[in-house]
């Protein structure tokens, strides 16, 4: 599997062009957001390690404009952990993220879980530690079937999921889902639940054929009906 690096610092696309060859994966790389969004939708990779700043263009305006043709998982990388662009990038579509400085341990371990959760096909007897109706949970590959088709979701999506579904029909507040999901999450406020859900709606009705599984309650929370 291929993975396409986009950073205009030559010392960190070093970095990561070592640690992920190191691993088995090819990869190369380019510093401008133009050459980036032509690499990225031509079809030939299977995940783009995106910089949120770049010298012709942000990260940001990068990712738009992949999404309007391409569906390729993108792990940002970024010197600004603020909850404002952490929200923006997974609002455009981001499957995880990642701030400066990073260890390329993790870094690749995170390749490694979008992967998985993008990459491989639902088995015919898979190891579902929960299931239900039109729902399979696999829980050590941090990852959602729906309709016997992996869903593509980031990873505190699945989380968020899982969480809904192992307790259908519980209202959870927005601070229980924060303690269950974002246990090790820094700065993360919790609007950040409302932005995920929003996002994770809009992937289940893309699934479920319009249906929205989930339900807000207000003042309270939400729950799941699956």
């Amino acid at each position: 599997m291929k993975i396409l690096i986009v950073d205009d610092e030559q010392a960190i696309a070093d970095t990561l062009l070592y640690a992920l060859s190191s691993n088995g994966f090819e990869a190369d790389s380019c510093r401008l957001g133009g050459e980036a969004v032509a690499r990225a939708t031509s079809g030939g990779y299977a995940l783009v390690i995106l910089d949120v700043g770049l010298p012709d263009m942000s990260g940001f305006d990068v990712c738009r404009e992949i999404r309007r043709s391409s569906e390729v998982p993108i792990l940002f990388l970024t010197a600004h952990a603020g909850e404002i662009d952490r929200i923006v990038g997974l609002e455009l579509g981001a499957d995880d993220y990642v701030s400066k400085p990073f260890s390329p341990r993790e870094l690749v371990s995170r390749v490694r879980a979008i992967l998985r959760r993008t990459q491989k096909p639902v088995p015919e007897n898979p190891p579902f530690s929960i299931s239900a109706p039109s729902f399979q949970i696999d829980r050590e590959g941090l990852r959602v079937a729906c309709k016997g088709q992996w869903l593509n979701l980031t990873r505190y999506e699945t989380l968020l999921l899982i969480c809904l579904l192992e307790h259908p029909r519980r209202v959870y507040s927005r601070a229980q889902l924060m303690d269950k999901v974002w246990t090790y999450a820094e700065e993360t406020e919790e609007r950040t639940v409302d932005t995920h859900i929003k996002t994770l709606r809009a992937k289940l009705r893309a699934t479920l054929s319009g249906q929205d599984p989930i339900t807000t309650h207000r003042g309270l929370g939400y729950s799941i009906d699956p």
